[in-house]
């Protein structure tokens, strides 16, 4: 179990913690589990919506994960929004888009059961996740991503994960998470941020 921690520029009393799982696939895709925990009365959760790409999930309560190979520079993007929403973005470099992912995309599972009659997209399931709203709440989204959508790695190198969250109240402030914050403003791009590395059993 990994936690993320607010920049310190942007803190949020209602979360009271948000840690996140990160699983290999027998295939070798990517299983991650977001689970917030806090006064979810004063968090701001996207409705749900068509399980469709979107783009600016960023702007409202979002699970990101950014992904690269080691040893190579480029990297994807990839938005998770608890509407059913979600986004990809390829990078050749730091901020340096090269296009955007919109089929098939990842597989959202609903309250910990992947539903296989509802996969969408990166390979993201369509059933809304699990929400449990109320003071002492928590929040639980789970994604797999799929081989094919992560980054090539024709030389089976470890990835590099930066995982982040972006998360909203009701009253309009956001407040930016990740597993470290290398620089003064919130900027999940920088790859100094990229900390968990992946072997066969997850994380480390």
């Amino acid at each position: 179990m990994l936690t993320l921690h607010p920049h310190p520029a942007t803190p949020c009393a209602a979360v009271h913690s948000l840690q996140v799982t990160v699983e290999r696939t027998e295939e070798g895709g990517l299983r991650l589990q977001y689970r917030l925990s806090g006064d979810l009365t004063q968090i701001r959760i996207p409705e749900p919506q068509t399980p469709v790409f979107a783009d600016g999930l960023w702007e409202h309560t979002c699970f990101e994960a950014f992904i690269g190979v080691r040893g190579e520079s480029g990297y994807h993007e990839f938005n998770f929004s608890p509407s059913g929403q979600w986004a990809a973005y390829t990078f050749s470099g730091y901020r340096e888009i090269e296009g955007r992912k919109s089929s098939p995309g990842p597989s959202f599972f609903k309250g910990g059961e992947l539903d296989r009659d509802s996969v969408g997209c990166c390979g993201v399931e369509s059933g809304f996740p699990l929400c449990k709203r109320g003071i002492e709440g928590d929040l639980l989204l789970q994604v797999v991503i799929v081989t094919t959508d992560l980054p090539p790695n024709s030389g089976n190198n470890p990835f590099e994960l930066g995982l982040t969250a972006v998360i909203e109240t009701t009253s309009g402030e956001k407040s930016y998470w990740a597993l470290q914050h290398p620089a003064a403003r919130p900027d999940f791009h920088l790859r100094s941020g990229f900390t968990c590395q992946t072997a066969s059993n997850g994380c480390f």
